[in-house]
C-alpha cells in the first residue's frame, strides 16, 4: 500500500516536472519570438530613417554646387543663430511663466471664466478639490436651467486641472455650444492633511448633490472624466448610482494588465521597477507627498524623441510656434502633488494590482467597488493611437465584469464605445478635430443614448457630404476580445501584484524608518527643487543670471532678422539631421522598451511565478443566468403589460433583428417616449426601468416574448396603433434591411391574423413615394 503511495506521488512530481518543463520551453519560444519581433522592428526603423537620409540628400544636393554656396552658408549661419536665440527666450518665458503660476498657487488653465459652487478644502471631510460652474463667454447660447447638466473631472496625474477645457474648441465649448450648464472639478497642488481617494470620492458625491439641487427639473448629470478623471467618475458612478447620468471616459484606463505584447511597454514599468515601492519611497522621500512631477517625467520617457527633441527642435526651427507651444506648457510645467495613501492605493490597486475590475477594490473607508451597480450608460473613448491608454486598457473591463452580452443585458447595463484610429493620448482632451468631431457628437446623441436598449455597441461617426451620420452598431464580448492578441500574460502581471506585496512588506520593515527618520521637510524641499523636470525649466528662467538680457536681444532679433532664401541647401540639411538624431532617439526607444518586455517577460513569465500568482486565487462561482432574482421576477411578466410594453417590446426586437440603431431611429424613438401618451407621462426612471425589463423578456422569453404580443394587444384598434408607431419610428419598409423587414412581417402576422381592416403594408410600397411611410388607408383611419 505504501510502495503505491510512494508510486503515486512520484508519478505526480514527475508530471508537474513535465508541465514545468513544457511551460518554460514555451516561454523561452515565446522570448525568442519577441526577440525577433523587436529585432525587426528595430532594423525597419533604422532602415527607413537611413533610406529617408540619403533620399533627402540626394534632393539637396544641387544646392551644394550653386555658386552662392558661401552666400548661403553666411546666410544660414546667421538664421540659426538668431533662431538659436529666439528659441532661448521662448524658454525663459516658458520658466518665468512657471515660477510666476507657482507663486500664484498654480490656478486651473481653464480658457474659461468660472464661479466657485463648493470649495472642497471648506469640508467636514476636507479635500484639495473644488466645484466651479463655468462661466459662458460672449457669443456663446445661453445655458438651459432644466438642460442636463454637464460635470468634467480631470485627470489628477501629475498635471494641474482644467486640460478639458484647455480652449474654446475643447469639452466644455462643446457643451456650452449645446446649451448645457457646465461644472468642472478642479483640484489645488497640495493636499489637505490626511487626504484620501475616499474622501476626494466623498466630497464629488456632495458636489453631484449640489448640482441636482441646483436644476432639479433636469434629468441626472452626465459625468465626463479624462484619463485618471474616468476612473475616478467611474467609482463615483459605482458608489453612489443614483446621483449620475450618463458616464462618459476619455482615454481612462481600468484594466491596466492589458495591452498587445511588443507595443505597449508603459504596463510593464510596474514589474520591473518593483511594484509599488518606488512610489512609496517618492512619497518617503517627499517627507509624505509624492511628487507628481514623477508621473511627468515617466510620460516623458514614453517616447523622448518627441518630448526631449521634436518638440523643441520644431520650436527651434519655427519660432512662430511659441504662443503654441507657451500655451500647452502652462500645463504641463505645473506640477502638483499627492498624499503618500492617495498614490499608494492607486498603484496597489490600479497600476499593480489591477483590482477595479476583478472586483476586489475598496476605498480607504471600507466601501466596496462595484462597477456593475453603475445604473447609468457608459461612453468610452479611446484611440488606437494612444501608447498610454490603448483600447485594451480602455475596454477589457467589460470582459472582466461581464461573462457574456446576455449578463450584461441581464444586469440591465448599456454600454457604448468610440474608436479614433489615430489621435494620441493628449489630443483626445486637447484636440479641436477630436472636439468638433468626437466630443461634438457624444455630445449630440446623449440625450437620446438613454433609450438604447440594454447591451454593448460600437458609437460609429461617419462623415457624408459634410454631416456626421452616427450609428450604434451591436455588439459582443467576444468584439471586445478580439482587439486584444490574447489574456494569457496578465498571469504574469498577477505575479507583479503578488511579488510587490512581499516586496512592499520588505520595505516597510527595512529602508523606510531609515528613510522616515533622515528626511527632514527642509531636504524634501530641496529634492523637489533638484527634480529633473522643474531643473530644466528653472534653468531657462530669471534664476539664471545668464539670461538676464535674452528678451532684449530677442527684440533685436525680430527687428533686423530676414528670411531664408528658398533655394538655401542648408535649412534642408539641418532638417535631415534633426530628422536623424530623432531616429535614433526612437532606436534608443526601441532598443529599451525591448529590453523592458524581455525582462518583465523573463522575470515573471517562468512556471513558478504563475504558480506563485495563483496561490491565492478562488475558483469563480458559476450561476446561470435564468437563476438571477431579477432575470426570474421580469420573466415572470413576459405575457403582462399593454400597449406601451407592447410598443417597446416590438422595437427592441426590431433592433436586434437590425443589429445597431441609428441616431435617427433613436432620437425618433426618444421623441416618442417624450411626447405620446401613455410615455410622456413617465418618469425617466420608468423609461428607463420600462426599456430594461421589455429588453430581458426579448433575450430570455425567446419565442415567447412574440407570442405573448396578441395577450397585451387585445383590441384590434391598439394593434394597428402600436404597429404604426412602431413603423413610424423604425423607418419606412423601403429603407430596412432584409432581417429587419422578416421581423416586423412576423411580427405584423403575429398581431394582425384576426384584425379587421389591415393591409400588408408590403403591399404598398409602389403606391408610395421613397422614403414615405408605407401604411393602408384603414391603418391610418384606426389610427385616428
Amino acid at each position: 500500500m505504501a510502495d503505491r503511495k510512494n508510486t503515486d506521488t512520484s508519478q505526480a512530481m514527475a508530471a508537474a516536472m513535465r508541465d514545468g518543463m513544457h511551460q518554460s520551453y514555451d516561454q523561452m519560444g515565446m522570448l525568442q519570438s519577441l526577440a525577433m519581433q523587436h529585432g525587426q522592428n528595430i532594423a525597419q526603423s533604422m532602415w527607413e530613417s537611413t533610406r529617408a537620409s540619403f533620399q533627402a540628400f540626394h534632393d539637396m544636393a544641387p544646392g551644394f554646387v550653386s555658386p552662392r554656396v558661401a552666400q548661403d552658408y553666411q546666410d544660414y549661419l546667421k538664421d540659426s543663430a538668431d533662431r538659436a536665440v529666439l528659441f532661448a527666450e521662448t524658454l525663459y518665458r516658458r520658466g518665468n511663466n512657471a515660477l510666476d503660476r507657482e507663486e500664484e498657487g498654480l490656478k486651473p488653465v481653464l480658457a474659461f471664466d468660472y464661479e466657485m459652487i463648493v470649495d472642497g478644502r471648506a469640508l467636514d471631510r476636507p479635500v484639495n478639490y473644488s466645484l466651479v460652474r463655468i462661466t459662458p463667454p460672449e457669443g456663446f447660447p445661453p445655458q438651459r436651467e432644466d438642460g442636463r447638466p454637464w460635470v468634467i473631472i480631470d485627470p489628477r496625474a501629475g498635471h494641474g486641472s482644467g486640460i478639458g477645457g484647455f480652449k474654446s474648441e475643447s469639452e466644455v465649448g462643446v457643451a456650452l455650444r449645446d446649451g448645457h450648464p457646465v461644472y468642472f472639478v478642479i483640484f489645488y497642488p497640495e493636499p489637505e492633511p490626511g487626504q484620501t481617494l475616499a474622501d476626494v470620492t466623498a466630497a464629488e458625491a456632495l458636489f453631484m448633490r449640489e448640482v441636482r439641487s441646483r436644476h432639479p427639473a433636469a434629468p441626472r448629470p452626465l459625468v465626463t472624466g479624462n484619463c485618471q478623471g474616468g476612473w475616478a467618475s467611474m467609482i463615483l458612478a459605482a458608489t453612489h448610482p443614483d446621483l449620475t447620468g450618463p458616464v462618459i471616459i476619455a482615454g481612462a484606463p481600468l484594466s491596466y494588465w492589458a495591452g498587445e505584447v511588443g507595443k505597449n511597454p508603459f504596463r510593464y514599468l510596474g514589474g520591473v521597477m518593483g511594484g509599488a515601492v518606488p512610489a512609496l519611497m517618492a512619497s518617503d522621500l517627499g517627507g509624505g507627498k509624492f511628487d507628481g512631477a514623477s508621473l511627468v517625467y515617466n510620460f516623458e520617457t514614453l517616447n523622448p524623441a518627441r518630448t526631449w527633441w521634436r518638440k523643441n527642435y520644431d520650436l527651434f526651427a519655427d519660432d512662430k510656434g511659441a504662443k503654441r507651444f507657451l500655451d500647452f506648457e502652462r500645463w504641463w510645467s505645473g506640477f502638483y502633488f499627492m498624499n503618500e495613501a492617495e498614490i499608494r492605493w492607486i498603484v496597489e490597486n490600479l497600476f499593480v494590482g489591477n483590482k477595479l475590475t476583478r472586483g476586489q477594490a475598496v476605498l480607504d473607508d471600507g466601501t466596496p467597488i462595484d462597477l456593475t451597480r453603475i445604473e447609468a450608460p457608459v461612453v468610452v473613448f479611446a484611440s488606437h493611437g494612444d501608447n498610454i491608454t490603448p483600447p485594451q486598457q480602455a475596454l477589457n473591463w467589460i470582459p472582466d465584469l461581464y461573462g457574456s452580452i446576455e449578463e450584461l443585458r441581464a444586469k440591465g447595463h448599456v454600454i457604448v464605445y468610440t474608436l479614433h484610429d489615430s489621435i494620441g493620448h493628449l489630443g483626445i482632451f486637447v484636440s479641436a478635430q477630436v472636439a468638433s468631431k468626437q466630443h461634438k457628437q457624444i455630445t449630440s446623441v446623449v440625450k437620446t443614448i438613454e433609450a438604447l436598449p440594454p447591451g454593448l455597441y460600437e458609437m460609429q461617426i461617419e462623415k457624408a457630404e459634410g454631416v456626421f451620420h452616427v450609428s450604434f452598431e451591436g455588439r459582443t464580448i467576444d468584439d471586445i476580445l478580439k482587439l486584444d492578441d490574447g489574456r494569457e500574460e496578465e498571469k504574469e502581471f498577477a505575479a507583479v501584484a503578488k511579488f510587490s506585496e512581499w516586496a512592499v512588506k520588505t520595505y516597510e520593515l527595512t529602508w523606510r524608518p531609515i528613510l522616515k527618520a533622515m528626511i527632514t521637510p527642509e531636504i524634501a524641499d530641496k529634492l523637489r527643487e533638484t527634480h529633473p523636470m522643474r531643473s530644466q525649466i528653472q534653468a531657462f528662467s530669471r534664476k539664471n543670471p545668464l539670461l538676464d538680457d535674452i528678451g532684449e536681444r530677442a527684440e533685436e532679433v525680430r527687428a533686423n532678422r530676414t528670411e531664408l532664401s528658398d533655394v538655401n541647401p542648408f535649412p534642408k540639411l539641418e532638417a535631415m539631421a534633426a530628422d536623424a538624431i530623432e531616429a535614433n532617439w526612437n532606436l534608443f526607444r526601441d532598443v529599451r522598451d525591448a529590453w523592458i518586455e524581455m525582462s518583465f517577460h523573463t522575470l515573471y513569465g517562468t512556471p513558478w511565478m504563475k504558480a506563485y500568482a495563483q496561490q491565492d486565487e478562488t475558483p469563480a462561482r458559476v450561476q446561470t443566468l435564468e437563476s438571477l432574482p431579477q432575470v426570474r421576477e421580469v420573466l415572470q411578466k413576459a405575457s403582462q403589460g399593454g400597449y406601451s410594453e407592447a410598443i417597446i417590446r416590438m422595437l427592441i426586437l426590431l433592433a436586434r433583428a437590425r443589429g445597431s440603431v441609428r441616431r435617427e431611429r433613436l432620437e425618433r424613438s426618444n421623441a416618442m417616449m417624450h411626447s405620446r401618451p401613455p410615455f410622456d407621462t413617465m418618469s425617466e426612471e420608468d423609461r428607463s426601468r420600462l426599456i430594461h425589463e421589455q429588453t430581458m423578456i426579448v433575450d430570455f422569453a425567446g419565442k415567447e416574448a412574440i407570442n405573448a404580443l396578441p395577450e397585451m394587444l387585445r383590441d384590434d384598434v391598439d394593434r394597428i396603433r402600436a404597429l404604426d408607431v412602431v413603423l413610424d419610428i423604425a423607418g419606412p419598409l423601403d429603407e430596412m434591411d432584409a432581417p429587419t423587414i422578416a421581423m416586423f412581417k412576423h411580427l405584423q402576422t403575429t398581431l394582425m391574423t384576426m384584425a379587421q381592416g389591415w393591409r400588408d403594408p408590403e403591399h404598398e410600397l409602389s403606391a408610395h413615394e421613397p422614403g414615405r411611410h408605407a401604411r393602408s388607408e384603414p391603418m391610418n383611419k384606426a389610427a385616428e
